[in-house]
């Protein structure tokens, strides 16, 4: 009997120590990869993906931990794997693909069972391969599409209203880009026939191609500037850009706010904040189980209309009551 209730005694203490054992043992903490094209362009997008998670709850060094890998805009496609393959063996829990067609791709060429939370560049990712439907993406990619080269016809909408006596248009962009080229030939033209707009086409394929391009506007006698930010060539000279457009007093259409905040006069894009909340969601959702082929590629559902007030004083335009009451944002 009394041999009975010690063998019964070493049990429980043995299934205390166990389960104090595993009470003492740390969480696993999720590890979050963000794979980008440009380590210098990117900066700021991976600063915005960790404050999004902060907000709900998501800390650095707390109860996540984020790696981050960049490309660099290489062309060569393995290469491109290889980079996003480092996170892979770091055996992440689920990639952020923040940036364009590029790195989506490098993604899913290096994994196809972790789960790629896309961050969409403007590209249909059911067009371009990413998923099967919009609503039921089918394979190891969700995400966001952020429609940015389907909204020209929009864009260059509310530039001619900003700018009445606006006829001919300075359309700048990388001939590299298969976004910006389909949207030059397919959404951009009847926009402008409605609009009594005549478009000029001027390529850059590279940095130095910028102030060339300005001082050929001088003679073309184009009336405005619009500009597409599509691949690393035309983000990292984004700014630079603006400031070359302010400089010779031509008004700006942009489709990304930071560069109306370094000098151009307007822009029109889905709204960014808006965008990495809903970002830092799916990656919740994720890491709590959801599998990404149940989870719908979300479109953006709010638009940022920022203008730069100061810009338009130092270029001499007045822009009309109406126009300026529409924008979300007026910089002073």
């Amino acid at each position: 009997m009394k041999k009975t209730i010690r063998v019964i005694a070493l049990s429980a203490l043995l299934i205390v120590l166990c389960l104090s054992a595993r009470a003492q043992q740390p969480k696993k903490v999720p590890l979050i990869g963000i794979l980008g094209s440009s380590s210098v362009s990117d900066v700021a997008r991976s600063q915005a993906i960790r404050h999004a998670l902060r907000d709900i709850g998501y800390v650095e060094g707390q109860n996540i931990a984020i790696e981050e890998r960049f490309h660099e805009g290489t062309s060569d496609r393995s290469r491109r794997a290889e980079v996003a393959a480092e996170l892979v063996r770091l055996k992440v829990d689920v990639i952020v693909a923040a940036g364009g067609n590029n790195v989506v791709e490098a993604a899913m060429d290096a994994t196809k069972m972790i789960p790629i939370v896309l961050m969409g560049q403007g590209t249909d990712p059911v067009v371009a391969g990413f998923v099967k439907s919009l609503a039921r993406p089918g394979g190891n990619v969700t995400g966001l599409s952020n429609l940015s080269t389907h909204l020209g016809g929009k864009r260059l909408e509310l530039f001619k209203e900003a700018i009445p006596k606006l006829s001919r248009v300075a359309v700048l962009y990388d001939p590299s880009t298969p976004g910006a080229v389909r949207e030059l030939k397919e959404d951009l033209p009847p926009a402008a026939r409605a609009l009594g707009l005549t478009l000029q086409r001027w390529e850059v394929r590279g940095s130095d191609g910028f102030e060339r391009v300005f001082a050929a506007l001088k003679k073309d006698r184009s009336g405005g500037l619009f500009y597409q930010a599509a691949r690393r060539l035309m983000r990292d000279n984004e700014k630079r850009t603006a400031g070359l457009a302010l400089e010779h007093r031509l008004p700006s259409a942009f489709s990304n706010k930071t560069a109306v905040e370094a000098g151009g006069l307007m822009s029109y894009s889905a709204d960014e904040s808006d965008i990495y909340r809903r970002l830092a969601i799916y990656v919740d959702k994720i890491l709590k189980g959801a599998k990404p082929a149940d989870l719908p590629v979300e479109q953006p559902t709010k638009f940022e209309f920022v203008i730069n007030l100061k810009t338009a004083k130092q270029i001499g335009v007045t822009l009309p009551p109406d126009v300026l009451a529409r924008a979300t944002k007026i910089i002073r």
